[in-house]
């Protein structure tokens, strides 16, 4: 019986770091340009706010969040790689 409880406890603390990514939409002026990335976001702030937030302090070199597209684990994380380019987990 101790050994479920432990592993019960052990495997629900592993859940509870999973990664979280998020994507985004970013824009820069004069001249306008837009891109598409990926970034990862901290321990417990996986939400479209928490990515918010952390997007708005990390982007740099002017660019400004326009959207967060969505919220997502490991699990979605290669499927976005080709399309972020050179903004897959830039900041």
């Amino acid at each position: 019986m101790r050994v479920a409880v432990i592993l019960s406890v052990l495997c629900c603390a592993g859940a509870a770091q999973a990664a979280c990514y998020a994507d985004y939409k970013a824009k820069r002026d004069d001249p306008l340009r837009l891109h598409y990335g990926v970034i990862a976001l901290p321990d417990g702030a996986c939400d479209a706010d928490a990515a918010a937030a952390a997007l708005r302090a990390r982007l740099g070199d002017g660019w400004q969040l326009l959207s967060v597209e969505g919220v997502f684990g490991d699990d979605g994380l290669e499927e976005r790689r080709a399309s972020a380019g050179q903004y897959f987990l830039r900041y």
